[in-house]
């Protein structure tokens, strides 16, 4: 029962952390958008009260004009109702905060931890998480906070960002499973993205909209902070999509040097932010998109699909055959390295014994699979090929130490039409 309802709570803040990462970033992404749209306006009007920049849109039928006011309109007060954007942001992290509450945390000997890369107590995993969690963003802020002023300030920041993000990267790897490593460097950068929400961006605001209404000079320094941070929140944010989406592919975030490929699509993925985030200031001005960012992180994606292609697969002979009883040796990869013949359903069998029934059996069912009978083995075939094969996401960890000889036996049996007889 236990199972059943985090498994419930699972689906349902993951579903809530979707919807709201939408709204997040669909936001943000309109208003880095916006602002990088804006151009001088023509109209002497619009410049007496103040705009500093407008655009004109045309979307569903009909025209939009958007006004930005640098630091607020000349020609009346600010209005009552104005519209703030933070929650999304809070609510995207409050729900994936649930989420590795819910799956990793409760969880943490069998997600968190991989013995073949760091043997600990979940204890001590968990309180590694937090703290993840929390230095990155304290070191993070500390670096915004004394530097980023200058001729070169923003570059100094960028680079000392980008060098504890690669760090923090080495060091999640070597310590936790390569599946919670990568996740949790996408969760560790999402934590300062809503900080920087809640600690600079807000209350800056809070600040410039009461100095304002007070008939005070507002303080420009608010509107520099906010504006570092919000550039920072859009280059965060395609990095840490593929962090939260790389748990579903075992052959990434498996392997030696998972760290480096982490990284490296991660700074993919931020070059090509840079170059649609340019693309908008070069269509005000007239100028060529430069897409040479995007070239780049494209062809750093490719060298990094070409580095991790797998060889081609080691054809292990068998000597089990579909009459024979199961291999009585101890160690299933016997099976797999003792003879001629082709991946047979006995051989088979010795290796989901041995790697897979210890949670999939009539007494723990994990996910409601069984594979402790011929006809469930049958039934669940597609499932323990797309796992253990395609994806190498079980067994979890790798925590029954399955060897690649046996994946490619299951390959070879499920080629076959994955025979019981």
């Amino acid at each position: 029962m236990g199972t059943y309802l985090l498994d419930w709570a699972n689906l349902l803040l993951r579903c809530a952390h979707v919807v709201t990462a939408i709204a997040w970033i669909g936001a943000s992404f309109y208003f880095v958008l916006l602002d990088n749209s804006l151009a001088k306006p023509d109209s002497d009007e619009l410049q007496g009260k103040g705009v500093d920049g407008e655009m004109w849109a045309v979307h569903g039928g009909g025209f939009y004009h958007s006004n930005k006011y640098m630091v607020a309109p000349r020609w009346r007060p600010l209005p009552e109702n104005l519209h703030w954007s933070y929650w999304e942001s809070y609510s995207t992290w409050l729900t994936g905060f649930g989420l590795l509450t819910v799956l990793y945390l409760f969880n943490a000997g069998s997600f968190l931890i991989d013995r073949n890369v760091h043997a600990w107590e979940p204890s001590a995993a968990i309180a590694a998480v937090l703290t993840f969690l929390f230095v990155f963003w304290v070191l993070y802020d500390t670096i915004c906070r004394t530097l980023g002023r200058g001729k070169h300030g923003d570059l100094q920041v960028g680079v000392l960002v980008f060098s504890l993000v690669v760090f923090a990267a080495w060091a999640a790897c070597h310590l936790f499973a390569g599946r919670a490593a990568f996740l949790l460097v996408g969760a560790m950068m999402a934590t300062a993205m809503t900080a920087n929400v809640f600690f600079w961006i807000i209350p800056g605001q809070r600040k410039v909209v009461a100095q304002l209404r007070a008939g005070q000079e507002p303080d420009r320094i608010h509107g520099i902070r906010g504006k570092q941070r919000s550039v920072h929140n859009t280059y965060f944010t395609l990095p840490v999509i593929f962090a939260m989406l790389s748990n579903h592919y075992g052959w990434l975030y498996q392997g030696a040097n998972n760290w480096l490929v982490l990284v490296s699509v991660m700074l993919a993925a931020a070059l090509i932010r840079h170059s649609f985030v340019s693309r908008h200031k070069a269509h005000v001005l007239g100028q060529r998109t430069p897409w040479e960012h995007a070239i780049v992180g494209v062809a750093l994606v490719l060298s990094v699909v070409a580095w991790r292609m797998p060889g081609p697969p080691s054809v292990a002979p068998i000597v089990a055959t579909a009459s024979a009883p199961a291999p009585a040796a101890s160690s299933a990869s016997a099976a797999v390295d003792s003879g001629p013949k082709p991946g047979t359903f006995a051989s088979v069998k010795s290796v989901l014994d041995q790697r897979c029934v210890l949670c999939h059996n009539a007494q723990v069912q994990n996910k409601g699979i069984e594979l402790d009978r011929p006809e469930l083995i049958k039934q669940h075939s597609q499932e323990v090929f797309q796992q253990a094969v395609l994806l190498k996401q079980m067994p979890l960890n790798n925590a029954t130490s399955i060897t690649d000889p046996e994946r490619e036996l299951i390959r070879r049996w499920y080629d076959a039409g994955a025979p019981v007889q």
